[in-house]
């Protein structure tokens, strides 16, 4: 596999956890007690930390990275394995 595809794979999965681990651990004004600004949505975040879900994001995007690039060497999971018949 070349370094590039591994760099490709790892961009997908960075964007696909950072999406998924946007809702996490994030609190409206509602829940802390903080007063809203005129206007604002009842369910905008009151303790939106980007800084977190990057590390976090960046963290999960490496391991699930090595566990692909593993599972490619390896072979553990193939189309074989779902029933899926390819010609080689």
């Amino acid at each position: 596999m070349n370094w590039t595809s591994v760099v490709a794979i790892y961009v997908l999965f960075w964007v696909a956890c950072a999406f998924i681990l946007l809702p996490f651990g994030v609190k409206t004004h509602e829940e802390l007690g903080i007063e809203k600004v005129p206007g604002q949505a009842d369910s905008a975040p009151a303790n939106f930390q980007p800084r977190k879900i990057v590390v976090r994001a960046t963290v999960l995007s490496a391991v699930l990275t090595a566990l692909w690039v593993a599972n490619h060497v390896n072979g553990w999971v193939t189309p074989a394995t779902f029933g899926i018949v390819t010609a080689n």
